[in-house]
């Protein structure tokens, strides 16, 4: 089943928020995400202000979530917990499919 546009950024968020900074490769593999569509996915989470670019070491650019990211994806996970309903009407809609 494919992620939505919106599950895509709270994985690639998520990811962040576990792992730390990272290069744009480990984030690619543990996301989940191509290369192409993460470029894109990174660059309107940092224009939002939800990640941003670091250069470390030799100008290698790593990735990090910012504070802001981290207070999103808190709001994002407690709607979900508040909403449970919304996945659950998804799946019964595709076991019915």
């Amino acid at each position: 089943m494919r992620r939505s546009q919106l599950e895509m950024y709270v994985d690639i968020l998520k990811v962040l928020a576990q792992r730390g900074p990272l290069k744009l490769t480990h984030i690619m593999y543990k996301a989940n995400v191509n290369c192409k569509v993460l470029k894109e996915y990174l660059d309107f989470l940092t224009k939002q202000g939800l990640v941003e670019e670091k250069i470390i070491r030799r100008e290698r650019v790593v990735y990090a979530i910012t504070q802001r990211g981290v207070t999103v994806l808190k709001q994002f996970r407690e709607l979900k917990e508040v909403l449970p309903i919304v996945e659950e009407t998804r799946n019964q809609a595709l076991c019915l499919s």
